[in-house]
């Protein structure tokens, strides 16, 4: 299986992709879809794998209870994070690249120096596994989502918690930042999403209409859009223009509000089953959604229409996410690879007549 933190963009031109049943980190060209190199070391699966912000390293995150940071340029290990002391779900560089954070199931988030692999901070308060961790986009904040139903915001400077985040009443598998940093986003195994004041930790709505666990969370580039994907065969997006509901459209919440407003222009229907993954295109005009029905399928975000579907993966799509120049869409599966596919396979707009 590869989760949803498991294939990340650089603005170069390689992909990262890490499997939970395999004990290599690959990279893949983006262009030509080749295995530009297999990094090996990890004794256990590798969940989450994050690009440092200059691309010359990349980090995994193992079931060996250590994430390892790689050079890019020779495969080597430029260092082993030893500390935690059991698996590793996440890891994420700050904005600037002096800090790798990793979520375990030890319950804690540690803070590492990327230069020397010493451990900067080791921040303990969750009571339960860690499965996502997030930089705020200053890099002021760090954001983990855990099992003990709770996000917390902590401070890297200083290692203390910012604040804890209460209200979801299952565990919490999804964390995001909105893109100007002032909302957090969570979905939870209690079917909702929850969005949180950064700077308050102030609720600032639940989103209700799923009718199943919330695996995959995440903002617009513009933050105006909450995407959520569900064990209800859903996708969720919410749009001002009405107050009513259906249970059976793609829906958009007001990331700045809270407020649920209402089904797109007809039902979406498409996935037949659970919906594990979503992510907009960086020019916002295409949502993507990867389900357990092994396939990728694209919406137009604002008509809410069928773009396309792809196929070809042999068990569930656990991850999609867009390249930062829209050419291309990776997916993780769990067939134990990661796709890479060519824009003129989900065309923006539909063809002519």
């Amino acid at each position: 299986m590869v989760s949803n933190k498991n294939v990340v963009w650089t603005d170069s031109d390689l992909v990262a992709s890490g499997s939970s049943n395999q004990t290599v980190v690959r990279r893949w060209d983006s262009a030509t879809g080749a295995v530009c190199g297999t990094l090996k070391g990890h004794t256990e699966g590798v969940w989450g794998v994050a690009f440092s912000p200059d691309g010359k390293l990349v980090a995994s995150a193992s079931g060996d209870y250590t994430a390892r940071l790689w050079d890019l340029v020779t495969g080597a290990v430029h260092c082993t994070l030893k500390g935690h002391t059991d698996w590793v779900y996440s890891v994420a560089f700050s904005p600037d690249g002096k800090l790798v954070a990793s979520g375990s199931g030890d319950h804690t988030v540690r803070l590492w120096d990327p230069a020397t692999g010493a451990t900067h901070s080791t921040l303990k308060g969750h009571s339960s596994w860690v499965y996502s961790v997030a930089f705020s986009p200053d890099g002021k904040l760090v954001a983990s989502a855990s099992g003990d139903y709770t996000v917390r915001l902590w401070d890297p400077a200083t290692g203390a918690t910012h604040s804890t985040l209460k209200g979801h009443s299952s565990w919490v598998r999804s964390v995001a930042f909105s893109p100007d940093g002032k909302l957090v986003a969570s979905g939870s195994g209690d079917d909702t999403v929850r969005l949180w004041d950064s700077v308050t930790g102030a609720a600032r709505g639940t989103l209700r209409g799923h009718t199943s666990s919330v695996w995959s969370v995440a903002f617009s580039p513009d933050g105006k859009l909450v995407a959520s994907a569900s064990g209800d065969h859903t996708v969720r997006l919410w749009d001002p223009a009405s107050g009513s509901g259906n249970q059976t459209v793609v829906r958009r919440w007001d990331s700045a509000t809270g407020a649920a407003w209402g089904p797109l222009r007809g039902p979406l229907r498409g996935h037949t089953s659970s919906v594990r993954s979503v992510a907009f295109s960086p020019d916002g005009k295409l949502v993507a959604s990867g389900s357990r029905d092994d396939t990728i399928r694209f919406w137009d975000s604002v008509t809410g229409a069928a773009r396309g579907t792809l196929k070809g993966h042999t068990n569930s799509v656990y991850s999609v996410i867009f390249s930062p120049d829209s050419k291309f869409v990776a997916s993780g599966s769990g067939d134990d690879t990661v796709r890479l596919w060519e824009e003129k396979l989900y065309p923006p707009h539909p063809p002519p007549m």
